[in-house]
């Protein structure tokens, strides 16, 4: 039986090249000329003054929720409908997270919710672009300042999306990427934190490195981690990154292509191919089914993968995860879109090896699965 990924990485012979070159000179571990290089570059890319490569995305979100110290007695508002990277750091660092809905239409984080959690306790609020198309960055960016809160903008599954003229990952005081196999722009495993204050971006890549004293290695006046990303993997970012417009532009077909083969299907929320003139970039191509469809999200991957079809769940709720009760946080309110997208969303195949065929074919089994 034929089985289509649903995600595949687009990976060149430039790639390989890129990869073997820095073997070749001996340049593997982090302190190649490759990772400042790749963090240069990429600063450019987003429009901001620092970037700093880590080991992955989560480690992005930790050192950039440290860099603001958060601990006990804070609050931070992130959607419940994203990642749990986004809620690890919180849990650990002894402050309370507070969880706003989102939108039914574009799936990001509602902006008034937001606007109404905010108490004298609020330390920070994390804003997640979800899967291709950009949150109200900047109404939320101006409700934050009003309060003289600061913005970490998750931009994980947004790579080259905008709102109007700004690139997502420039809005906030500090912003993170991943560069994990399914993204657009992958390194493997990977991830970057940009900022446009010195005093944090001094701190990121002290925390990523173990936090050795600049004036003597091996004094430690604090605690960090090793997040430190290999020569090798900002290689493979660099070469990526020459051609993330074609990336893109492939990612948009699918997407474009899927939103016809699927428009006229019944009882789905398909996603917004656009939103405040921005394009959707299709991270990933999502379906909903409506919260009355008999059939739930689970039943319909089940039978797409028994032909051979890659599916995957959509994030599953943060204020519904069991560990929240380990931390000593009790039962939360009910968030009704995070929960529907929860219970009644997942993702078809589109990864960089997707054809018109494969589309095609994949379209046809969901509207099968899904025949009432």
């Amino acid at each position: 039986m034929r089985h289509i990924p649903v995600s595949t990485p687009s990976l060149s012979a430039e790639d390989a090249a890129a990869v073997s070159q820095a073997i070749s000179e001996g340049w593997i571990s982090s302190e190649g000329p490759q990772v400042r290089e790749f963090e240069t570059t990429f600063a450019r890319l987003i429009g901001k003054k620092h970037a700093v490569a880590v080991a992955n995305g989560t480690a992005a979100l930790d050192i950039a929720l440290e860099t603001l110290d958060i601990g006990p007695g804070d609050e931070v508002i992130l959607p419940s409908f994203t990642i749990i990277s986004c809620l690890n750091h919180i849990l650990r660092s002894g402050a309370t997270p507070v969880f706003v809905d989102s939108l039914p239409d574009t799936w990001n984080i509602d902006p008034e919710g937001l606007r109404n959690l905010i108490t004298s306790r609020t330390k920070a609020i994390i804003v997640v672009h979800i899967y291709g198309l950009p949150a109200d960055i900047d109404r939320i960016i101006e409700i934050a300042g009003d309060h003289g809160i600061p913005v970490v903008e998750d931009s994980a599954e947004a790579h080259g999306q905008h709102l109007g003229d700004k690139p997502l990952g420039s809005w906030g005081a500090l912003s993170t990427f991943s560069f994990y196999s399914n993204k657009l722009v992958t390194t493997g495993e990977g991830g970057m934190v940009l900022t446009d204050d010195d005093n944090f971006a001094a701190r990121l890549r002290e925390l990523r490195n173990l936090s050795f004293n600049p004036e003597r290695r091996f004094i430690h006046d604090s605690i960090g981690w090793n997040y430190r990303l290999t020569a090798m993997q900002a290689a493979l970012g660099l070469s990526q990154l020459g051609r993330i417009e074609s990336l893109l532009a492939h990612k948009k077909e699918i997407g474009q292509h899927y939103q016809e083969l699927l428009g006229e299907l019944g009882g789905v929320s398909l996603p917004l191919p656009a939103y405040r003139g921005s394009e959707n970039v299709y991270w990933v191509f999502g379906l909903a089914l409506d919260s009355t469809h008999a059939a739930d999200a689970q039943s319909v991957m089940k039978e797409l993968n028994s032909r051979g079809i890659g599916t995957r769940p959509f994030f599953y709720p943060l204020h519904r995860q069991p560990v929240l009760a380990r931390y000593g946080h009790g039962k939360q309110n009910r968030l009704p879109t995070a929960e529907w997208l929860g219970d009644k969303g997942f993702y078809i195949p589109n990864g960089a090896d997707s054809t018109p065929e494969t589309r095609e074919f994949v379209a046809e089994a969901v509207k099968e699965v899904l025949a009432p």
